[in-house]
């Protein structure tokens, strides 16, 4: 009688314990791939580094968000939520990205400064309405 507990899914996010038919490149050649099992974990300075630069983002995001809902209650342009909900999205997908390829090199680091970019025409447009 197998449990919940004895599927790969319960071990492995996706199930992706045990042997995998691929059918196309490896998956090791890919930008942006979830970890499998057999990966090594990325290094702690790494993973704390990315962590410390992505809470930074997320909380310069908080405090635009706030500046923006007083904002938008005292009345904006009906193009100024749009625009500061794809800036910010824009935002959160490179920090998405950086994270999916953190066993690459250098790849996640430009991702994450990728990600001020947008970031930043966010401030500047929060704060100048």
């Amino acid at each position: 009688m197998t449990t919940e507990l004895d599927s790969p899914t319960a071990v492995v996010p996706f199930g992706w314990e045990g042997d995998v038919p691929t059918t196309g490149p490896d998956d090791r050649d890919l930008l942006f791939r979830f970890p499998a099992a057999d990966d090594p974990a990325p290094g702690t300075r790494r993973l704390l580094a990315m962590s410390l630069y992505a809470s930074a983002l997320g909380l310069v995001g908080v405090g635009v968000g706030l500046r923006v809902f007083i904002s938008v209650l005292g009345g904006v342009p009906g193009w100024y939520v749009p625009v500061l909900a794809l800036l910010g999205l824009t935002s959160v997908a490179l920090v998405v990205g950086a994270f999916l390829s953190i066993h690459r090199r250098v790849l996640p680091y430009l991702f994450l400064v990728a990600a001020a970019l947008p970031l930043s025409g966010l401030v500047l447009l929060a704060v100048s309405h």
